[in-house]
């Protein structure tokens, strides 16, 4: 079924008589760095006075209580999801099955990732593995800035736990880069990369479990649905864990599509064609 056939015109509502459980996407889907999106909000909160269960699972590379703060700040109401699993939880997880000396690549305002953790912050010299949440100065730098940074990594064989597999992501209506984006450079060299989040399966994993605690039994992948705006990682992380997914076009490949009301369905078309992965749905922004 083509791109178009796909399109459910806003109607959410009707898809969603399907599912018992959503995992949504957050940046790209609900806001955009900058402010909530409203509708989305309210699609989520609708779903959830019907019975279903909202797990906001997100590439973001701090643990999901730093998170619900910024949600907060952004006015993402709390009653449009019932928790959040983050790629920084699930490299908390990892560390913690790594205890030792760390070298930190990222901002100063994703430390909170080292607490509660027994690994010590060194410098690159001193590290057993590295841990990247992003770049340094993610407003001007990018990747290939990198390079010689990560060439000394590899020369010191570390293994990277990547925090946040995306590549970019909006910020309004800018693209910045992401963890990823280093992290794939530092792969390309031939470094070894661990990836905390989508399209990884442990994410996934998590966020299932979540549910199950909450419903109190599991739930079939059948009766989940995943929500995203990323081909790369909630499409193809959907896919390969056998989750319906309904893609978004409004979010990172709006640029792509030539407009974020008004996509290019050719075009998405050989984007899901390109991948190997097509979604249940598509919808141009999610709204109940």
């Amino acid at each position: 079924m083509t791109a178009d056939k796909l399109l459910l015109d806003e109607q959410f509502s009707i898809l969603s008589r399907r599912y018992d459980a959503v995992l949504s996407d957050v940046w790209g889907v609900i806001h955009n760095g900058v402010a909530a999106f409203r509708e989305a909000c309210e699609a989520l909160m609708q779903f959830r006075s019907g019975g279903g269960t909202v797990i906001l699972v997100s590439n973001a590379p701090r643990p999901g209580e730093i998170v619900k703060g910024l949600l907060d700040k952004l006015r993402v109401p709390r009653e449009a999801y019932d928790g959040i699993i983050t790629s920084g939880d699930v490299t908390q997880h990892q560390m913690a099955l790594r205890p030792g000396c760390v070298f930190h690549l990222g901002p100063e305002r994703d430390l909170p990732n080292f607490a509660h953790v027994a690994v010590t912050l060194v410098p690159i010299e001193e590290a057993d593995y590295a841990v990247c949440t992003g770049l340094f100065d993610d407003e001007t730098e990018t990747p290939e800035d990198y390079r010689p940074l990560l060439q000394e990594m590899l020369r010191r064989g570390l293994l990277m736990i990547c925090a946040n597999p995306d590549l970019v992501v909006d910020r309004g209506n800018r693209l910045i880069y992401c963890a990823g984006a280093i992290a794939d450079l530092y792969r390309q060299l031939g470094g070894e990369v661990l990836y905390a989040g989508k399209p990884h399966p442990p994410i996934y994993e998590e966020a299932l479990a979540k549910i199950a605690q909450l419903r109190g039994a599991p739930v079939p992948p059948a009766r989940i649905l995943a929500i995203g705006d990323s081909v790369r990682t909630d499409l193809r992380g959907a896919a390969a864990f056998g989750l319906d997914c309904l893609f978004i076009t409004s979010g990172i490949h709006a640029e792509e599509l030539g407009s974020r009301h008004d996509p290019d369905l050719a075009v998405l078309e050989s984007i899901f064609m390109a991948a190997g992965v097509r979604p249940a749905a598509v919808a141009r922004r999610l709204v109940w």
